[in-house]
């Protein structure tokens, strides 16, 4: 019980670029527009960091690519990406989060998943239910990850298990599941979401959050002209 008192709280990640016309959600273009397809990331994004502002913690790490505008809620230290592959960009994000809270358990999710329970990520990361294990996995619908969380993240374990892993194929999340286990890590299992890449995957995602702000969006878009996909 008293080692479950002492837990320090988690560090949250969100890697994110800022929503640009023609820098974010491309796959969505066509049917949207680019414009339209910023401000679904927008919306997702908002939604994103809002869900996590309400899983307690003990620090909160936007790390960006690109500038912050009025979407940025207070509460969020920014962090800017580092040059590379999204590969090294993820591995440099957990080796700035365990530099500042080492004995601190991190977790970092995209800015694709606007449905995020935020009970959900509280229960997983609560000291009772975080004891015995050592990375949290969540698993993309598609054959990615939209979470990953280390309970000891070292730049050295960070860099092990996703430099060189390839990025945006159906094997990647299989893939960092196999680096996992091979450094012999306790794995928790978050479960399988659906990323926001498609205008389908968009619709999926508006209807099971139907009250966020990526809904809302999405309701707009489509009620300006048929959004199909």
């Amino acid at each position: 019980m008293r080692a479950v008192l002492a837990a320090p709280p988690p560090t949250l990640l969100v890697i994110a670029k800022s929503p640009v016309p023609g820098r974010v959600k491309t796959r969505l273009t066509p049917p949207c527009t680019p414009e339209e397809a910023a401000a679904l990331a927008e919306a997702a994004l908002a939604d994103t960091l809002a869900t996590l502002a309400r899983v307690p913690a003990g620090r909160r790490l936007l790390v960006l690519e690109g500038a912050t505008g009025p979407w940025l809620p207070p509460g969020w230290q920014v962090v800017p990406q580092v040059d590379g592959g999204l590969d090294a960009r993820l591995a440099a994000a957990f080796a700035h989060a365990g530099r500042l809270a080492p004995d601190a358990p991190a977790l970092l999710v995209g800015m694709d998943t606007p449905q995020l329970d935020a009970a959900l990520l509280a229960g997983a990361l609560s000291p009772a239910r975080r004891t015995g294990v050592d990375a949290w996995y969540g698993a993309a619908a598609d054959g990615g990850f939209w979470a990953l969380g280390l309970a000891r993240p070292t730049e050295r374990l960070a860099r092990r298990l996703l430099l060189g892993l390839p990025m945006s194929t159906p094997d990647t999340g299989r893939a960092l599941l196999g680096r996992l286990v091979a450094e012999g890590l306790t794995v928790g299992h978050l479960p399988v979401v659906t990323d926001v890449d498609t205008v389908r995957d968009a619709r999926q995602v508006a209807a099971e959050a139907p009250g966020s702000r990526f809904a809302e969006c999405f309701r707009t878009i489509g009620a300006a002209r048929e959004v199909t996909g």
